[in-house]
């Protein structure tokens, strides 16, 4: 083919903080959030766009679609577009303290070195083991959310209450709770539970027209438990930051006897964004450390596959709208061949049937 690559590369980075002809940048932690943006510039050339998981003015999930411009701030295929992975995001590190968190992918001008997008990028299987038993209709992904996600998700409705009149519009609805003297004790805080939520839920309302994106979710599809992929096996979901509440918020919360990780995030998200109004920032950290409630602080919460199905279904997790003879267009110049997958003995033995023969 006229003009095909041989250097080891991904589609659409022109400008990289990777550089793809070393084996080092196709490692599984690098690969998993790289291949992905080469995936939203592939479709951008092909005139797709992903699907926008938001919310509407009642707190209600919806999909639309995305342009990728507006996605990462940038056309993904311009010569000013520079992908930087794994870097501080400035436009948030001014309301938390502490050690500088990295996000996922932030979209850089390659010329002026402007800021344009923080994300974060979850590359998920479908099915998950929840629902690889189910109709193909049903399946769904699991999704891992990490404590630096909902740190990202505060700022990014902190950026909406910045000024003196956006704060106190805040505050105001952060009131509905009655004073919590002591935050890290469930005792004092499960009783409020409720009120917790319904002030996010309330903040979700004020804020529904202001929501922007914070999490790329491409999915890989298989032939349900078996380590093949479809024909049909690439699309892209993107997730709102409003969205992400909404994934804390798909249990019945009456007579609420103990706090699970959902419950946890949604007191992390509003200790935070108390602490805003109060401080003018907040201690991410701290709050994560104290505000623990028996429950291990190594992930946020985990979606499974049954619950993020309500999230993502439609005809993308049916008919992905990419198949896997395109992924050739995506990872270019042999880079498949610097790939290092984890060593899974069962997966070997799944993809090996003659030595049973």
């Amino acid at each position: 083919m006229a003009g095909k690559s041989t250097t080891p590369g991904l589609f659409g980075q022109k400008h990289s903080s990777r550089d793809y002809s070393k084996a080092e940048c196709w490692g599984k932690n690098q690969f998993n959030s790289s291949f992905p943006a080469s995936l939203v510039a592939y479709m951008y050339s092909k005139g797709m766009m992903p699907v926008y998981i938001k919310t509407n003015q009642q707190n209600e999930i919806i999909h639309t679609s995305i342009k990728s411009k507006d996605l990462l701030g940038i056309d993904p295929l311009s010569e000013d577009a520079y992908y930087n992975y794994e870097a501080g995001f400035a436009p948030y590190e001014k309301f938390y303290q502490g050690e500088r968190e990295k996000i996922d992918l932030v979209m850089m001008n390659n010329t002026t070195n402007e800021l344009l997008s923080g994300l974060e990028v979850k590359l998920t299987a479908l099915p998950d083991n929840t629902t690889k038993k189910l109709p193909e209709t049903e399946w769904g992904t699991e999704i891992v959310m990490r404590p630096p996600t909902i740190c990202f998700l505060a700022c990014s409705i902190c950026t909406n209450y910045e000024t003196l009149e956006g704060k106190e519009r805040l505050r105001k609805m952060l009131r509905n709770v009655p004073q919590i003297n002591h935050w890290e004790e469930i005792d004092e805080v499960l009783p409020h539970y409720t009120q917790i939520l319904n002030s996010i839920l309330a903040i979700s309302k004020d804020m529904c027209d202001k929501q922007k994106p914070l999490i790329i979710q491409p999915i890989w599809k298989t032939e349900g438990s078996k380590m093949r992929l479809k024909n049909e096996c690439l699309d892209v979901f993107v997730w709102s930051n409003l969205s992400i509440i909404q994934m804390c918020c798909t249990e019945d919360t009456e007579n609420l006897r103990r706090l699970n990780r959902f419950h946890r995030t949604i007191i992390w998200l509003y200790k935070m964004l108390l602490d805003f109004v109060t401080y003018d920032t907040f201690d991410y950290k701290r709050i994560i450390r104290l505000q623990s409630y028996n429950l291990a602080n190594d992930k946020a919460f985990a979606l499974p596959g049954t619950k993020s199905h309500i999230f993502l279904r439609g005809n993308e997790i049916v008919t992905p709208r990419i198949s896997k003879y395109e992924i050739k267009n995506i990872i270019l110049g042999g880079g498949q061949d610097l790939l290092s997958p984890e060593r899974r003995f069962d997966a070997v033995l799944v993809n090996s049937p003659d030595i049973f023969d």
